[in-house]
């Protein structure tokens, strides 16, 4: 019975070995990159700041914040900010952010390429010039297809790219060849080749319980072995 148990177990292991043998190759070569990557490189922290500082001060905000009581939506929070040369209210709603002049109180109309490009020009911290501004209807997956944005890129060694709101001009993100790359050993990871977020996919589950299996499988097989030994040794002290 035992032989027995051996042998199945033996062609257990060997099939899973085949089936499993890429994949693990993958999780430990992704693991190798992500870890060796710092996370600071992979957000794009020297390539572009996030949040610009204001320069201006409270007496600039002179809009009464009265004119928000017409507004049709529940106000949720309201920022004080600036966009290029002028201080603005950023207010968010329960439908999503407004933004107003706050010397006017007016609601300011949408940004222009041309403010869009000044604007990416100072949140980036690159050498690189700026290439090329595209307004998209719907954005790509690395910017969460999040609809109507403007994409502008970079010449540097790591194309870079900053995403902004088409409505506000609110910066979204910087993405850059180390992003694409983490990005890539992430998806080989996890096993979600399509959003690259499911990390509970069915896919990683099966391919992780095959990989325990196979796991004990090797540790029957190396029982076998350490008994055989044993025996071996056993035979060779009885002669």
């Amino acid at each position: 019975m035992k032989f027995n148990l051996f042998k199945t177990t033996r062609k257990i292991h060997k099939w899973l070995g085949y089936c499993l043998v890429l994949q693990v190759f993958f999780w430990l070569l992704g693991g190798l990159v992500m870890s060796a990557i710092p996370l600071e490189k992979v957000h794009g922290k020297h390539l572009a700041q996030k949040k610009l500082d204001n320069p201006f001060k409270k007496q600039d905000y002179s809009a009464s914040l009265d004119f928000l009581k017409q507004t049709e939506f529940q106000v949720e929070s309201i920022y004080f900010d600036a966009f290029l040369n002028s201080p603005i209210y950023r207010v968010q709603t329960s439908e999503g952010e407004l933004v107003f002049d706050a010397k006017t109180g007016m609601a300011l109309q949408k940004p222009t390429q041309l403010q869009i490009k000044q604007r990416a020009q100072q949140h980036y911290l690159g050498d690189g010039e700026l290439v090329t501004s595209e307004y998209l209807e719907n954005g790509p997956r690395e910017v969460g297809f999040k609809q109507k944005v403007w994409r502008v890129s970079f010449n540097d060694l790591m194309s870079t790219t900053l995403y902004f709101y088409a409505d506000t001009g609110q910066f979204i993100t910087v993405r850059s060849t180390i992003w694409r790359i983490f990005d890539f050993f992430w998806m080989l990871h996890i096993m979600d080749y399509d959003e690259r977020e499911n990390f509970n996919n069915p896919l990683l589950i099966s391919f992780s319980a095959a990989a325990v299996l196979f796991c004990l499988s090797g540790f029957i097989l190396l029982l076998q072995g350490a008994s055989n030994k044993k025996r071996r040794l056993m035979a060779y002290f009885k002669k």
